[in-house]
């Protein structure tokens, strides 16, 4: 996919505080919100993601132009109950693309790429998840061309039933 990445002209940079305003406009569209819960506890989450040094957040560029949020967090941060098949050691991987113009195709795939391999790349994590809800079918297919594999569906308190989506770290990293 790296090949088809720089095709389609989008990179990843470090989330800052400056773009809070702008993840926070991202958050109130319905479409948003239904990848990432109320806009509420998605900015509680992001607020989170963004101050632990156990996460990678990034904005998502197609050229100069922010198109999308994404971050990486080490599933020690969620502090819930969690899928019995996530290793010590996996993250988490969610992302959305904002601009309406930019969705279908297939940025979020390779977003979704970029930073897994970024994770693998700068930490020690064993594996990469994601929790789809099953009512988001082009959710799921990013991930499925991001090379994550489907495992179970979760009972995820936030989305109700949700697949469990895994990519594990190559073993050549």
């Amino acid at each position: 996919m790296t090949n088809a990445r720089s095709q389609l002209g989008i990179h990843l940079r470090p989330a800052t505080p400056e773009d809070r305003f702008r993840i926070r406009r991202w958050l109130a569209e319905p479409q948003i919100q239904a990848w990432w819960g109320n806009a509420a506890s998605a900015e509680a989450e992001i607020n989170l993601a963004m101050s632990s040094e156990a996460a990678l957040c990034r904005v998502i560029e197609h050229g100069a132009t922010p198109i999308g949020y994404g971050h990486a967090v080490e599933i020690g941060l969620w502090g819930g109950p969690r899928p019995d098949e996530l290793a010590p050691g996996a993250w988490d991987v969610d992302l959305f693309i904002a601009s309406e113009a930019h969705r279908g195709r297939g940025l979020g795939a390779a977003a979704l790429d970029m930073l897994v391999g970024e994770v693998f790349a700068t930490t020690l994590a064993v594996a990469c998840c994601g929790l789809v809800s099953i009512r988001n079918e082009a959710g799921a297919r990013a991930y499925e061309r991001a090379q994550f594999g489907w495992r179970q569906i979760w009972n995820d308190p936030l989305f109700g039933p949700s697949w469990l989506m895994l990519r594990e770290r190559p073993p050549s990293m």
